[in-house]
Formats: structure tokens, C-alpha cells, sequence
């Protein structure tokens, strides 16, 4: 009876699906580490991972070929500072999303920005703050994991923390309780809202180390060092990467010495801040794109000389590099349109960072500040296999980038030639 039991068994599951198997030939590979790509070369993926990267390989019996001729196959790029649950200032203002746009309508937006980030050749996002939409993010990680909606993998730091009374919407009559872009906590509270943020599902904790107190102001510093240091080691003792807004070099300063792992923005750090965050080994995300978008937002129109904002960020962005800063590629996309992540790569370059050096920072080197360089980041035997196929030579001409013809995630084509 038990024989029969398990001749039938066997019968309803059916043939075993075989693994799928490629072999991927681009006129180059540039394989995130090394500063030449490699002309000739040809990569080997079985199942979700990469098998052989090299020359003269050659297909074995049942892949699939795909010939990408006149394209770069690179890892794929990894976006440092995404807010999926917003969409560009100009469409609709910020304050306006948090307040009035409804959580049905904003996941929905979510998941088609998902997508066209995906299709970007972005297949990893870290996702800063879903900004008053609360653990959303986490749902959309979900989703995207189970198949339900194409999207990157996702990074999410859910509602991020704020001091109470720092952050936005702001103007209204006092003592109305008003929804909040971020989590309010202060204090012993601080450590509380960091443990109930992880036990929702964030995978990095995000601190707004400074903010504009009042309409109008300047930012100043929140937090102290002291609510800083608890909140970071609550974070760090559960395993949890700590990412901190922060614009003011005292703000700066007080996220650095607290042992945050990313300092955002940073756009008044002076040569001396940067020193320190290059001893205390802390990389810099500077948000290039999204300065430049607001700027043009406001009626610039993209000639030289910049705004004052736009130079400022440029100025911090070569003081950290010359000091040595480990350097982030995050754009602060939702601020400009999902998709078009590879603005901020651009305007790096355009700030003096050579191209690729960009391109080295966008793969292997984001995949190592936020861990994940054991899976992610180079094609490299034995790696998950994003991999993204762009017209020309990005170490060449950064712009090659937005010429995106394959995307590969996890061994699975979302993109096709």
C-alpha cells in the first residue's frame, strides 16, 4: 500500500523542472573589481548563480545562448539611497503625499517604480524610509521576493527615526496631531522605536541626525550623541546597518562619533569632518541627483553657474573624496522619477569621479558597504547572478548606463534583448 502511495505521489508532482543554464556573450565584461573589462570573455550561469566568468567558454549541452554584441555585461548596479513610496517633487508635492495621498494608491505607485528600477539595471535597492507610509516597504519586499510584483531585491529601513518635533508635514495649528514622514522618538524611546522598527522587518535603521526645525530655518542638529550612541547599538547589537540623514557638519559629527555605518547627503561637511569619517570608516552617500533635480524644479535650467545648493553638494563631494571617504552611489530617487537611478552616476562623474571608479562604487563597492558583498556586486563564480548588459563602454562613457539592452536577477531574464 505504501508502494502504490508513493507511485501516485510521484506521478502528481510530476518531472522535476531542470535548472535553467546560460551562457552570456557580451563584446566585454567589466566584472565590478577590476578597472579594464575583459574583451572576450563569456559567463556561465546555472540556476541563480554564476558558474564561470572567462575566456573561451564554451556552451555546455542544453544552454541557452544569448549574444549581446556591442555590449558591456556588468554586475547589476545597486541603488544606495531610494525612496520608492515617493515620486518626483514636481508631480506632487512632498507634504501632499504624506498627507493626502492614500496607502492603497501610494503601493501601487510603489510597485510600478519597483519595476522601472528593476528595468533600469538596478536589481538591488536600499530603500530609506517609505516617508509616513509606514512598514509598506516591508509588504513590497515581500512581494517582490514571492513573485507577486518584478521589482530589485530591497534593502528597507521602514519609517525611519526622527526627534520629536524635527520633521514635517509642519504649518498647522499646534497641539493637532498631524501624521509625520518618520517615527517620533527621543530619548530611552529612541532605543524602543529601534527594536520595534527591526522586529517589523527593517533591515537598516535610518536616523535623522539634523532637520529645519522651523519653516525657513536652517538644519540643525537633532539628536545628541548620546540618544545617537544608544539607538546605533541597538541597531548594530541586532545586526542592523544605521544610516543617518545628515546635512550639518555638527549633525555630521555627532552620527560619526555615534558609529553609523553611512552619513546621507552631508552637503556642509568640511575637509576636517571627512577626515574623521575616514578614520572612523564611515562611506558617504552624497545625493548628487537629488539637489540637482529640486534645483531644476525651481527653474534652473541646467547651465552654468549652478545654484548655490547644487555647488555646495559638488564642494562636499570632492572634499570627501579627497580625504579618502569610502564612497556610496544613492541618489535619493523618489525626489526624480524610479528609473532613471543612473542620474546620480552621471553627476558623479561630471564632479571629477572617474567613470569608473563610479561604476566600481555602483556594483562591488555598494554590495561591501551594505554587506552584501559574499552575494552581490561582481561577477564572480559563485555569486547570485544580477547580471545587466549595456550598450558601449561605461568605463568610457558613464552615460552607457542608461543604455540598458539585458537585465538578469537572480539567473531569472527580466529584460531581454
Amino acid at each position: 500500500m505504501i508502494r502504490i502511495l508513493l507511485a501516485i505521489s510521484a506521478l502528481l508532482a510530476g518531472p522535476a523542472l531542470a535548472e535553467s543554464l546560460y551562457l552570456i556573450r557580451p563584446s566585454q565584461v567589466f566584472d565590478g573589481v577590476a578597472r579594464q573589462p575583459h574583451k572576450g570573455w563569456a559567463v556561465l550561469v546555472r540556476g541563480d548563480k554564476i558558474e564561470a566568468a572567462g575566456a573561451g567558454l564554451a556552451a555546455p549541452a542544453g544552454a541557452t545562448v544569448i549574444d549581446l554584441p556591442s555590449t558591456t555585461l556588468m554586475p547589476g548596479m545597486i541603488e544606495g539611497h531610494s525612496h520608492l513610496f515617493l515620486h518626483p517633487y514636481n508631480e506632487t508635492p512632498w507634504d501632499d503625499q504624506v498627507l493626502h495621498e492614500p496607502l492603497a494608491l501610494r503601493t501601487a505607485r510603489a510597485t510600478v517604480s519597483a519595476k522601472a528600477t528593476l528595468m533600469a539595471g538596478f536589481t538591488t535597492v536600499r530603500d530609506l524610509g517609505t516617508e509616513g507610509a509606514g512598514y509598506a516597504d516591508v509588504g513590497l519586499k515581500q512581494a517582490i521576493e514571492q513573485g507577486v510584483v518584478p521589482g530589485p531585491r530591497m534593502l528597507v529601513a521602514t519609517r525611519a527615526l526622527v526627534a520629536t518635533g524635527s520633521y514635517g508635514p509642519k504649518g498647522f495649528e499646534a497641539g493637532v496631531p498631524v501624521p509625520q514622514g518618520a517615527e517620533e522618538a527621543d530619548g530611552g524611546a529612541l532605543v524602543q522605536a529601534v527594536r520595534r522598527q527591526i522586529g517589523a522587518g527593517a533591515d537598516v535603521v535610518k536616523f535623522y541626525a539634523d532637520y529645519r526645525w522651523g519653516k525657513g530655518e536652517p538644519s540643525r542638529p537633532t539628536f545628541t550623541l548620546e540618544e545617537l550612541k544608544a539607538g546605533v547599538e541597538a541597531a548594530h547589537s541586532a545586526g542592523r546597518e544605521v544610516a543617518a540623514h545628515a546635512s550639518t557638519a555638527e549633525g555630521m559629527r555627532r552620527a560619526i562619533l555615534a558609529g553609523v555605518d553611512t552619513i546621507e547627503h552631508g552637503d556642509e561637511g568640511t575637509p576636517e569632518i571627512f577626515k574623521l569619517m575616514k578614520e572612523k570608516g564611515v562611506a558617504y552617500c552624497p545625493t548628487l541627483a537629488a539637489r540637482d533635480a529640486i534645483a531644476r524644479y525651481r527653474g534652473w535650467n541646467g547651465q552654468e553657474p549652478a545654484p548655490g545648493g547644487v555647488i555646495e553638494s559638488r564642494k562636499a563631494f570632492a572634499a570627501a573624496r579627497a580625504a579618502g571617504v569610502t564612497i556610496c552611489v544613492g541618489g535619493d530617487v523618489g525626489v526624480f522619477t524610479h528609473g532613471e537611478n543612473a542620474r546620480e552616476m552621471v553627476l558623479m562623474n561630471a564632479a571629477g569621479m572617474p567613470a569608473v571608479d563610479v561604476l566600481v562604487a555602483a556594483t562591488s563597492g555598494n554590495a561591501r558597504i551594505f554587506g552584501l558583498g559574499d552575494r552581490l556586486g561582481a561577477v564572480k563564480p559563485g555569486l547570485l547572478a544580477d547580471l545587466v548588459a549595456v550598450e558601449g563602454d561605461p568605463t568610457q562613457d558613464i552615460g552607457a548606463v542608461s543604455q540598458v539592452r539585458f537585465v538578469m536577477k537572480g539567473g531569472v531574464v527580466v529584460r531581454g534583448p
